[in-house]
Parts: C-alpha cells; structure tokens; sequence
C-alpha cells in the first residue's frame, strides 16, 4: 500500500549552504569549524584601568567603560568609588552589521545627572588585526586615555581588540549587539552553553525481612509492610504473609538517583493497623554513598540494619534504639543503562559504570546553521515577536545555542561535536522560543517551536548532510509548519571494522537481558529518570528549563491518541501490503495471466522439488539480487518527521480534541470519566504494542532498503556467502547442523540474545520519524 507523499511544505529540502567542507581553503576555521558559515566578529576585551582621575567633588570616581560602534553601544558595570577597577568582559559586533569606520571605547564617570567623560580610546577598522584559531588569544595592552580633543588624559585602560569569527572562544561570554535591547539581568539567558546529564543509577533495594518488632497492640497479627522513599518517590512492598514480629518479603524495589547523591534512602517499616491508618514500628536512614556499587549479576552482601523510632515527650521527639532490625541487600546497579529516553530514539546505550563502556566507534558533528520563516510565538509592544535558540541532545551532553533576539530568521553558525559510541542511536534538535529575556514572570515558559531527529545509522559515513528541516508542532487545531531549521550534520567513523561489529552486540548492556526489568517498572524508571534530569539542568545557570528537557526526551509519547493508533495500525498495514503484493502475484501465475512467466515458474518449482538442495542458496541469492536491486532507490536524505505517516495532517477535530484533553478527562459525567479514562489507560497499551508490532515489520523491510547502509551491506554481504556455502555443502548435512543447533543441550545455550536477534534489533525503524 504506497503512501501518497506528504506536503511540499512539510517535506525536507536539500540546501547548499555556504560552509568549509569540502572547500579548498587556506582559512584555518576550514578545517575545525567547517560545518557552519563563518560570521566575521569584532570583539573588544575591556579588561581593566589604573590611575583614573577623580571626577567627584570629593575626588573619587564611579567608572564604567562604554564601547561604541556606530549605532551600538555596550557598557560595563560600574565601581563604586574605584580608581583600578577590573571588568574583564568581552563584547562582540557582527561585522555584517557594522556601519561605522571607528570604534571608540569611552571611559567615564557614573553620576546621579549627567556621565562625565574621563577618557577614550580611538581605533579605526582598518587597522585591527584578524584572530584565527587555534592561535593564542590577542594579549591586552595598556592604552593611554585622551579626551575629547585627543590631548592626553590621565588615565590608562587595558584593552584586546581583533576581528575573529564564531569559532573564537571569547564567543560564548561575549555581549553580542545583536542582543542590545537584552538588559544586564537578561544577558545570562541568551549565551550558549553546554550541559551534561546527571550521571544517573538503578538502585536496587531487596528488602528481605525484619526481627523483633514492638507493635503497640500485641493482641493482634501485625500486618507488616516495608516502605521506601528516595527523593521525591515512595515504594512500598506487599504486606508480608507471615504475620509475625519476623516478618519476611525478598522483595526488590528499584529507584533512579543521580550524583552527587543528595538525599539518602529512608526505610520505615510499618503496621497497617486500619483501613486508612499505619503505624510506624521503626525506620532507618542509609546515605546512598555507602551502598555497594555491582558490575554484573553477582550477588552482594546482605546486612542487617538497627531500625530507630521517634517518640514525643513533653512535645519534643525523641530519638530511641532498641532491638529490632531489618535485613536488606541495597545495591547500585553499574551494569544497567538507565533509560530516560524513549528505547525507539535513544541517543546513549552505554551502561552507567565508566569501566563497562566500550571505545567509541566515530564522531558526530553538528552544525546549527539558521532558521526561516519562524512563527511569532509571543506579542512584545503590540507586535509579534520570537527569540529563538536550539537545544541539541545525544548521550549525556546538551548543547544549546545562544538566543538570537527579536528575528524570524535567526542565524546561529554554531559546531558542535559529540563521541559516537554506538550507530543505532538517534540525536535529538529543539527549536524554541526564550521566554525569559526580559525578566518574564513565573509562570512563562520557552514556547516550543518544533524539533528534529536523526537516526546516526541512517547516515553514509564521512558525508556532509546539508538539509532544511520543516519544525512540526501538533496543536488541538491541527499540525503546523512553524518555521523551517537548517543543519549540517557529518558522522565520521574512526573504524568500519568496529562498527560493523556493533551490530553483532546487544542493544543495551548485558544485564538488561541475564536480570531483565519489567515492562512496567522500566516505565516508572523512565519517569523517575526524566524528572531527575529536568530538575538537574533547570538548576544550572543560565537554567536549561523543565518544559525544554520533556519535550527533548518526549515525556508524553506514552500517552493515549486515537490519531497515533490509527497511524500504527496502517504501518502495519503498509509492512503487511508487500506479503498482499506477493499474494496477488501468485494468483496472477495461478491463472495463466502471463503465460511465458507461469512456464518459468513451473520449470524452477520442478527444479526445486527435484534438487531440494537449490531452496535456500536459490532465495539467499534472489535476496542478494533484490538488495542490490533497490540499492539504486536507496534513501539519499536522512530522515525527518512525517505527517503522512503520523496522520498529523488527517486527524479529524474530535480525534485532536480527545488528544489535548486533559488526562484524567474533563468530562462533566463521573461515569463517563471514569470509563474513558479506563478506555484510555488500555487503548495506550494497544497502540504501544501495535507500534511495537509494526517496528518488527519496518526492521524487516529495512534489511534490504539501504536505509542503514552498514546493515545492509552486511545483510547482503551475508546473504552472497550463504548462498555460495549453500551451493558447495550438501542440503542434508546443513539440515543436520541446523536442527543440532536447535536441539542443543542447555549447557550450551546462555541468556544473551544470538547474534542474528542483536543485528535485527539494531536495524532501524520508521518510529524515530513519528511525530
């Protein structure tokens, strides 16, 4: 069932941006900054002043520095009452914009009326020298002071003042004019920066049991429960079958905790005394930096734990120690990737503890270059308006770029560079729009615009990808284009050999698969995961924000949509067209449609029936020939989000009103509420497992698509030798070997998945282009 292609204005356009790669250039920025459009700078390095004269009718002076170019100005901070002050800041003037042929620095003296002029420094455009990294930074010298006639003035200030580009490392502090309506206090939000994730662990806690515990009534079975809390999140086991004063559990209970570790594990046993009441019988404290860090499955030490309760006396409480004590196992588990990204997009696979971690197999690199045509997402002075940045995500670092302010076509020209340590994972872009530039209040936040991603195995290596990706937003109206971004992105490989090896490994680390997590554990370790690192990078200056870091890691995706159900049931049916496809041939040939085609497929059938030992190399070798076949159709962009696919552009307006309903339901009727939500709740798993379903059938297909270029060159590398080893080994000998191998002894099998399983699980599907 073909598709019919999506719209022109939602599709992605190649570009030919004016970048280094690939050009014969003698600009050292060629070559360490080649994916982005140089910007021409001039940057003044206002580093300090000595010996400044009193301006002050009791001779002491407030001075600031005022750098000017033409229609811009920059100012420093001012000192009280200081004759040396020291700034040290930096100011940047895009070149495209500069209009006059002098730059002065002016010195003066801050005042309650009018600023005094104490002293300038003059210097004319002409004459300032080019910087190119990677040379050393310019060195500041001391310049005299003149006034304003050019006599000398007493004085002196240090200063550095070139012309430099992007790639320049003052870049990312510097005061840009192109911000100058951006107040001081709102100068920290508009810089780059880059974030890292939290170093993120699965803690495990088995509680095993409990001895001699002091119920308050001892005229009744205790019914006894172990209750956990780590930060924000509270698990609690079964109440225990034996109901005694030594209960038993050998219950685990997972959480998520981040380093440093803040707060420590609290365990409070309790009796559940009534039907809304609990009793605390004790409670112990263990800080986190004490547990015992495991690599592998090995079993740790188990420990008994003195248990402490609180009583109140004459209103002050107490803390008291006696005899009861529970026995747990807690344990910080290295050998898990702790996922707070979506398994179908994830950007690392790597398992937290550092010494697990295989070398990494490339380089990607990212080129933020512009946005067009960008929506204006917020009304400043009666008119519409958008400051915009990007956020780029793969593993642990966040980069994000600085806001361009107040333009529906910004243009960032920032690289950036990220170790590959495993090709079957996707990098993540998020245009938005800042909206705490002008000290906005609480309750604002960074509107989002739209966002890409890329799957890095989707990618030939050592290619420069040049394309415009349309920025996708569904609103309850309906899905709209908000503006188009424009990246550069080049994956360089280090070594074919050990990427191609990639594919015979498991997706995640071993212990995934030797002690799985449950399906729904894992989504609550999600959860808990994808708050820890919100929190985290929104308590970073200047604040990667909470709105910004969810929508990032797609923190709704699990959420109930009639439109993304009805979009997975037809990627099944589109996998599933090609077996109809087939069905339909065969019936042709049933029925002498084509009689010269029916003849030869009656010839090969009875080869085949009469030489068995032709059926597997005769399909291995028409595999073969079907993958090169399609190698001339092979994708040659990567990928981006479709509306077609997503149904984005179909849905009707009661479909998009049920998926921006508030969950649980707005709905006035309480049994009405209570049976959609139920609804919801079970629907979300359906679409979960016909999504799984239909990216099952996607890696089928993918196999010969070109798609992964890597994996199917190793596909049909594979297929060439099966079919060559088929046709020279005798069919009976292959067939014994093969149901040995079935049938073999247990001794002889283990817990992680074959290496055919690892290659199908890395091949990608089309669920990293759902929108």
């Amino acid at each position: 069932m073909q598709k019919p292609p999506q719209s022109v204005d939602f599709a992605l356009k190649e570009t030919w941006p004016n970048i280094g790669a690939g050009a014969v250039t003698g600009d050292k920025l060629s070559c360490a900054y080649d994916l982005v459009e140089q910007m021409q700078y001039l940057y003044v390095r206002v580093v300090k002043a000595k010996d400044l004269p009193g301006k002050d009718v009791i001779g002491s002076c407030d001075p600031y520095v005022e750098v000017k170019l033409g229609n811009y100005k920059g100012t420093t901070k001012h000192f009280e009452k200081k004759s040396n002050p020291e700034w040290n800041q930096v100011f940047a003037f895009s070149k495209e914009r500069i209009q006059a042929s002098v730059l002065e620095v002016l010195v003066k003296d801050k005042d309650v009326v009018i600023d005094d002029l104490i002293g300038r420094v003059m210097f004319d455009l002409n004459e300032i020298p080019k910087r190119v990294p990677p040379d050393s930074p310019l060195a500041p010298q001391w310049y005299r002071l003149e006034d304003r006639k050019g006599d000398k003035a007493k004085g002196e200030l240090m200063l550095a003042v070139w012309m430099g580009t992007q790639a320049d490392e003052a870049f990312p502090d510097a005061w840009h004019s192109d911000a100058a309506s951006v107040g001081p206090d709102g100068v920290t939000n508009i810089r780059s920066k880059v974030y890292l994730s939290p170093k993120l662990w699965y803690v495990r806690v088995n509680v095993i049991e409990a001895q001699d515990l002091v119920p308050s009534d001892k005229t009744r079975f205790p019914e006894v429960f172990v209750k956990a809390v780590l930060g924000n999140h509270a698990l609690r086991t079964r109440i225990s079958s034996s109901k005694t004063i030594n209960p038993m559990w050998n219950e685990d209970l997972m959480f998520v905790a981040a380093e440093p570790f803040e707060e420590p594990l609290v365990l409070t046993v309790e009796d559940r005394v009534g039907s809304n009441k609990d009793e605390t019988l004790g409670k112990c404290v263990i800080p986190l930096h004490f547990v015992q860090r495991r690599l592998d499955h090995k079993p740790v030490n188990s420990r008994w734990h003195n248990l402490e309760k609180h009583v109140i006396v004459d209103g002050v409480k107490k803390e008291i120690k006696f005899s009861s004590r529970i026995h747990l196992r807690i344990c910080l588990e290295g050998g898990y990737h702790v996922l707070d990204e979506s398994t179908h997009y994830s950007s690392d696979l790597r398992p937290t503890a550092k010494q697990l971690w295989r070398p990494n197999i490339g380089i990607l690199e990212l080129g933020i270059l512009s946005a067009q045509g960008l929506m204006p997402m917020k009304t400043k002075d009666g008119r519409g308006t958008t400051d915009a940045y990007c956020v780029a995500k793969y593993g642990q670092k966040w980069v994000r770029t600085r806001t361009i302010v107040d333009n529906f076509m910004p243009k960032w020209n920032e690289q950036y560079t990220w170790e590959v340590f495993d090709p079957c994972t996707v990098i993540t872009v998020g245009v938005f729009d800042n909206g705490h530039i002008h000290g906005g209040a609480g309750g604002t936040k960074d509107e989002r615009i739209g966002k890409v991603r890329i799957r890095l195995s989707t990618l030939e290596a050592d290619r420069v990808y040049t394309h415009s990706y349309p920025l996708l937003v569904l609103h309850s109206s309906g899905v709209k284009k908000t503006g188009e971004v424009q990246l550069a992105v080049r994956f360089t490989c280090s070594t074919l050999i050990n990427m191609l090896h990639m594919y015979s490994h498991p997706l995640l680390p071993k212990m995934h698969y030797i002690h799985p997590l449950y399906m729904v554990q894992l989504d609550s370790l999600r959860h808990q995961a994808m708050q820890i690192v919100s929190m985290r990078l929104s308590r970073a200056e200047p604040p990667l924000r909470k709105e910004v870091v969810e929508y990032t890691l797609d923190v709704d995706s699990h959420m109930w949509s009639m439109r993304r159900s009805k979009a997975n049931f037809f990627r099944i049916m589109g996998v599933l067209s090609g077996l109809i496809a087939v069905g339909k041939w065969f019936d042709q040939i049933c029925n002498w449609r084509n009689p010269l085609t029916t003849v030869l497929i009656h010839i090969l059938f009875i080869i085949l029936v009469l030489y068995p030992e032709l059926i597997l190399p005769t399909v291995f070798l028409y595999l073969f020939l079907i993958g090169i076949w399609n190698y001339r159709w092979r994708p040659r962009h990567p990928p981006h989000m479709d509306t077609r696919l997503s149904h984005a552009d179909a849905a009707h307006p009661d479909e998009l009103d049920e998926e921006f309903d508030t969950f649980p339901t707005s709905r006035p009727s309480d049994i009405v509420r209570m049976r959609y939500d139920r609804l919801r709740i079970i629907a979300g798993r359906v679409q979960s497992v016909i999504g799984d379903l239909a990216t099952q059938a996607e890696r089928f297909q993918s196999l010969l698509s070109w798609r992964d270029p890597r994996a199917t060159t190793l596909f049909v590398t594979f297929c060439l030798i099966a079919a060559i080893v088929l046709y020279v080994t005798p069919f009976q000998v292959v067939a014994l070997l093969i149901g040995l191998y079935v049938l073999r002894h247990p001794r002889f099998r283990h817990k992680l998945p074959s290496v055919p399983l690892n290659f199908f699980r890395r091949l990608p599907a089309r669920s990293d282009t759902m929108l």
